[in-house]
């Protein structure tokens, strides 16, 4: 006959501890913030250098080994267009893994809506005007501006979605540029894609800013929207790319299938990633699930093995 033994100590203290734990189930682990990221070590820039003379016109060059001339991507941090949520600290990590990865990094700061003399125009034009510093930098440094794109989270992919776009902004706006410096591709790390429509969800996340940055509402100032909102210049005319993560709170699953959605129609070629189990912070750090799949698509719009 089989008699039950008492349990042992050992059993007896792993039941214990997994009842003052609440569950004998792990808990999910927390999803990054934008302070997580902000920590997340990387190596010193090439280089930091100011493309205007504005204390917020600048950013961090870093160059891979080796001679090149290296692929180029420009990244841009998100935060809501504002100063108060992020910086060009949260987008260094990311910035650094793709110069590991053989890229060359431009990751720029630029004026919010918030900052002195940002919002519309500025903030776009710190963008444009970043961007186009490459042309300066390619003088002094190895840089192949044949095979640039840009990459940016959030708000930042906003503006790296923008950037794709600029040759399309309608002449007399003052976001038109004659020649913009043309880019390979744009990823979006959960980018606002539509400005107009980010405006009935944007109280999920940053609250009321899109009019801060434009001046305006969509009725009150279209020709900024047209010229400003990246769906208003499909077609872009390159591959773009949007990456989700399943828990993020900030781009509902509806916002994404609609940046697909248009970009398909326009005729433009488009990729959305969506990673399961991350939320929108995730996106950023080269230490998640989320990195090997935004890396294999930075390298697929640059034409790198």
């Amino acid at each position: 006959m089989n008699v039950p033994r008492p349990l042992g100590v050992t059993r007896l203290g792993l039941l214990l501890g997994l009842f003052f734990m609440g569950s004998a189930v792990p808990a999910q682990a927390r999803l990054l913030r934008a302070g997580d990221v902000d920590t997340l070590p990387a190596g010193p820039a090439t280089a930091r250098l100011a493309y205007g003379s504005d204390s917020l016109q600048f950013g961090d060059l870093r160059l891979p080994d080796g001679p090149g001339p290296f692929p180029v991507a420009v990244v841009i941090h998100g935060g809501c267009w504002v100063t108060r949520f992020a910086s060009l600290r949260n987008s260094t990590a990311l910035a650094d893994a793709l110069r590991r990865a053989g890229i060359a990094t431009w990751n720029i700061e630029y004026r919010r809506a918030d900052s002195p003399g940002g919002g519309w125009p500025n903030t776009f034009l710190d963008a444009s005007a970043a961007t186009e510093h490459l042309r300066v930098l390619a003088t002094q440094y190895p840089l192949d501006l044949s095979r640039v794109i840009s990459i940016g989270h959030s708000a930042g992919g906003h503006l790296a979605l923008w950037l794709a776009g600029r040759a399309r902004i309608p002449a007399g706006s003052p976001l038109a540029l004659g020649d913009p410096l043309p880019l390979r591709g744009a990823v979006a790390l959960a980018g606002i894609a539509d400005l107009a429509d980010f405006r009935t969800y944007q109280q999920n996340s940053c609250g009321n800013v899109v009019d801060g940055l434009m001046g305006g509402d969509p009725m009150q100032v279209p020709d900024r929207y047209a010229a400003g909102s990246p769906v208003a210049l499909f077609p872009l005319g390159v591959p773009q790319v949007q990456v989700v993560g399943t828990l993020d709170r900030v781009m509902p699953e509806r916002a994404r299938e609609a940046h697909a959605a248009a970009a398909r129609a326009s005729g433009d070629a488009v990729r959305l990633e969506v990673i399961e189990g991350a939320g929108h912070h995730e996106l950023m750090s080269p230490r998640t699930a989320a990195w090997p799949r935004i890396e294999a698509a930075v390298r697929r719009l640059l034409a790198m093995p």
